[in-house]
């Protein structure tokens, strides 16, 4: 396999990683705090980064010591996103009461600095979790290390590439129901939450009960 069909195949997988439905789900619940386009997509940029940050270090590790994550780790890393999927959303929920108790209106809170940072921690955790299979198709497709490497970098490349794509694309519905729909708008929001915390739920215990 050449160079440039590492590049091509590792840069167009990472873009499809980045629909998956619980990335998806965790950007749509951070993108709930703001409706600015900017910033939603900076919060998708800075998720990949943290996605593609720890699948590289995770790949390093695994190629110099050339031993496989264990799939218990692989289980256990699996259901910390079921879990932080089901913390996302609560916080969602927790946020949408509070503003129909106080009867806020939907607006912005909270600096794009620091918005930016629980992105990227979850991020870190979806390529924690799947940093396993991931390195075992690298590993087992490419022909060296230096090409697994390659693969995994350009993969991580399409995965922020195309977080900021479905970010900017979160960021209109969202612009559009807290501009028009009033209190409606906490609607989108609580269906958001209630979505990550059933997703998550579903992820631990197919995989942690019932796997």
């Amino acid at each position: 396999m050449t160079p440039f069909s590492v590049l091509a195949i590792g840069f167009a997988l990472g873009l499809k990683h980045a629909t998956e439905s619980d990335h998806l789900t965790a950007v749509a619940t951070l993108a709930t705090k703001q409706w600015s386009l900017s910033q939603i997509v900076r919060q998708g940029i800075a998720w990949g980064l943290g996605h593609s940050l720890m699948l590289l270090g995770i790949g390093c590790l695994v190629l110099a010591l050339g031993q496989a994550i264990p799939a218990w780790l692989a289980q256990v890393l699996e259901c910390t996103v079921g879990a932080m999927l089901m913390v996302l959303g609560a916080d969602v929920l927790r946020r949408v009461f509070m503003n129909l108790r106080a009867r806020i209106p939907a607006s912005i809170h909270g600096h794009t600095s620091t918005l930016a940072l629980p992105a990227f921690v979850v991020g870190m955790v979806h390529g924690m979790a799947g940093s396993a299979a991931l390195i075992a198709l690298s590993v087992g497709a490419m022909h060296s290390k230096g090409q697994a490497l390659l693969y995994i970098v350009t993969f991580g490349i399409g995965s922020i590439a195309g977080m900021a794509v479905l970010s900017a694309a979160m960021a209109g519905p969202l612009r559009l129901s807290a501009k028009w729909l009033g209190e409606g708008h906490q609607v989108v929001m609580a269906a958001t939450g209630a979505f990550s915390c059933i997703l998550g739920t579903s992820i631990v215990y197919q995989i942690g009960i019932a796997g």
